[in-house]
């Protein structure tokens, strides 16, 4: 039973353990051989053989793997483990396997021969934990019985329901029956999947069957549900397993109302989609758009938005014109049609929705509008084709007066659109009034200062001899007008003159000093008819007086004609990019030798100006960066794939050169872009070239 005479590194023999009342081992070496166990360890853990393994000496304890873990984390580092509640699986005195529990500790200790060993105490306490299982037992059954009758009888909203394992109902539900209308036989089994809505029917039948599949310890869904009366209101259904014996006998579960807090949750998300939706977004169309989006599908199946003439010029008295801008349909439905404009007149809603500032609201049978709706013709069609069943016309009030209309319409089953839904609809247009009225005044602004430029962009003279085209695109960006031009006249020789300039920035105030400075050029140009550079020194030192902290680029040519009948041009650059002349014989080169500073940072400082021969057939291209710049690119390469693009149209007509070029070259750009090219005959007597 006891090795012999082993002894502590203290002196004492292990014999002193041999009375106490808890269980003492001890276990010495790297492979824990027992070497002493008392009476009350005997008892707890049977006789085992002692200098053998520990790993032999408990071959039927179950737990044998991690009990040998905590041996040799000990002899490791010396580390005491001390273990409450643990489970010990063992066979002993001829029983089969008993599950017991102890509170033990582990410890080092060293041994008079000097080796280590480990030193175990442990007490049992496999009863208290079963007494205290068994009373968690008893108040878990008391609990689940409680649960499961204590809302029973109530009527109302609240509704409990019981099923078995399998998650078919199994017991009436007098809340269910009374909320809902549905019978005990229309209940039982799964029939209680005919009272959610169809729309919420097969998500809410998946989350169920994931939850019996995987046992899970609560369910939680949100379905609507039908009532008795046939509407459906949003119910939150939350159930848990009642356990026995380890497996999951039945269901309990609860449907409680929240049609209320649904529908400020969705509220607030909705308000905040589309305050996010509009926030970085200037351009008017493209925040109605937005708008649009947020609506479909969450509260109606179609919407359209149109715009309509701005105050004060709209006319008193019908008929308005309405300009669809923006649109969205539910996938599944068919298209509807965009971008058009429709005068109505009286008769129609959505004029006397405009006129009366309040919400046309109307009901209908599945894809019979009523024909007083007098919608815009590609609309009703839609309507009877998409199986409608009401429309909702909500004007949009910005700064004071009705600038847009936002139709909307629900098909099939779904519910018509309601007083609750209108009322979101404009809350959230409300929210908006602030992003729309500016996006609204930028787009005026953005027109005032279009007509403005192309009032300026005119087109060029004829001149015998000589092919001259110019084209503008202003910008696809959010700042669709800016300080791009372009100007071709005559002198009082009749010698063309061509210019081409940028005036820093894209706004209104660009768009004037634009206007400014093209004009100044004209008249010191026509006055002197100096050579280029020096009319660009004198108009540099009219903008230090006229146009204050204002920087522009400019290039100003002539195309003179030689006595010998050829061509040539006299020009000057002012920090602007080279003009491109490309020879009908495929070669490209861009005129940067006279390069001066851009005009508005020098005072009164002498300007360079070159001479080049214009031979037949060439083509001058002046422009604006807008052609060649890309965000991030090196500006060589954009010059280098100008070149390269009008080298291969050398041979095309110049409007086609200028257009292919527009075409080829603005897909990514977002400036404007103003270009005017030049292209000499073929032969001295050609007065109309290509």
């Amino acid at each position: 039973m006891k090795d012999a005479r082993i002894d502590l590194c203290s002196g004492l023999a292990l014999e002193l353990f041999d009375p106490a009342p808890v269980g003492v081992a001890v276990s010495r070496g790297p492979d824990h051989r027992l070497v002493y166990t008392n009476a009350a360890f005997r008892a707890a853990f049977g006789d085992r053989p002692l200098n053998v393994p520990a790993r032999d000496a408990f071959a039927d304890l179950a737990e044998r793997d991690s009990y040998i873990a905590m041996l040799d984390r000990v002899m490791l580092n010396g580390q005491q483990v001390n273990v409450t509640e643990g489970r010990a699986t063992m066979s002993f005195a001829g029983t089969g396997p008993q599950e017991r529990f102890f509170n033990f500790s582990m410890s080092e200790i060293d041994l008079a021969d000097g080796e280590r060993g480990v030193l175990q105490v442990s007490v049992e306490v496999t009863e208290q934990i079963v007494a205290s299982r068994w009373i968690d037992a008893l108040s878990e059954e008391r609990r689940r019985l409680l649960r499961r009758y204590r809302n029973l009888g109530r009527v109302g909203t609240q509704m409990l329901w019981v099923t078995g394992a399998d998650g078919r109902v199994i017991e009436p539900s007098p809340g269910w029956q009374k909320v809902t209308g549905q019978s005990w036989e229309e209940f039982r089994g799964d029939g209680w999947l005919d009272a959610v809505h169809p729309d919420d029917r097969a998500e809410t039948a998946e989350s169920w069957a994931k939850a019996i599949g995987e046992v899970l310890p609560l369910w939680e869904h949100v379905h609507r549900i039908r009532l008795a009366d046939g509407s459906y209101r949003h119910f939150s259904a939350r159930a848990v397993p009642v356990h026995e014996d380890d497996r999951v006998v039945e269901w309990v579960g609860t449907c409680a109302d929240i049609e209320q807090q649904w529908q400020q949750e969705r509220c607030r998300e909705l308000l905040g989609r589309a305050s996010a939706a509009t926030a970085d977004v200037t351009r008017l169309e493209e925040m109605l758009s937005a708008l649009a989006h947020v609506i479909v599908p969450e509260l109606a199946d179609a919407c359209g938005i149109y715009l309509l003439p701005e105050s004060p010029d709209r006319p008193v008295g019908p008929p308005l014109v309405f300009r669809h801008v923006a649109g969205s349909v539910r996938p599944g439905l068919p298209g509807l049609p965009t971008g058009y404009e429709v005068t109505l007149g009286p008769e129609s809603a959505l004029v006397r929705a405009v006129r009366r500032r309040h919400v046309v609201r109307r009901e209908f049978p599945r894809g019979a509008p009523p024909p007083d709706l007098r919608l815009a013709p590609g609309t009703s069609k839609w309507l009877i084709t998409a199986g409608a069943t009401s429309v909702a016309l909500v004007p949009v009030i910005v700064d004071g007066f009705v600038a847009a209309l936002v139709t909307t319409a629900t098909c099939g089953d779904r519910p018509a659109i309601g007083e609750a839904d209108v009322t979101l609809i404009s809350q959230m247009l409300d929210h908006a009034h602030d992003a729309l009225s500016g996006a609204m005044e930028f787009q005026r602004t953005q027109r005032v200062a279009l007509a403005l430029q192309r009032s300026l962009l005119a087109e060029p003279p004829s001149v015998p001899g000589l092919r001259i085209v110019a084209r503008y695109r202003p910008s696809p960006a959010a700042a669709a007008v800016g300080g791009d031009w372009y100007d071709c006249f005559l002198l009082h020789d009749g010698t063309p003159v061509l210019t081409i300039g940028d005036v820093a920035g894209h706004d209104l105030p660009a768009a004037v000093t634009m206007g400014q400075i093209r004009t100044m050029l004209r008249g010191l140009a026509v006055d002197r008819e100096e050579p280029p550079e020096e009319i660009l020194r004198r108009l540099d030192k009219a903008m230090e007086l006229l146009c204050e902290d204002q920087t522009a680029t400019c290039v100003l040519a002539r195309a003179e004609r030689t006595e010998t009948g050829r061509w040539r041009l006299n020009y000057s650059v002012a920090g602007h990019p080279p003009p491109l002349l490309v020879t009908p014989d495929g070669h490209g080169r861009f005129l940067d030798e006279p390069r001066s500073p851009l005009l508005g940072i020098t005072k009164d400082l002498p300007r360079r100006g070159a001479t080049e021969p214009l031979h037949p057939g060439s083509t001058l291209l002046l422009y604006t960066d807008g052609l060649v710049e890309r965000r991030g690119e090196d500006l060589g390469i954009g010059l280098d794939r100008l070149r390269d693009h009008a080298v291969s149209l050398a041979g095309e007509p110049l409007n086609v050169f200028c257009d292919e070029l527009l075409a080829r070259l603005v897909a990514d750009g977002d400036d404007d872009i103003a270009m005017i090219a030049l292209r000499t005959p073929l032969t001295a007597g050609e007065l109309h070239p290509v």
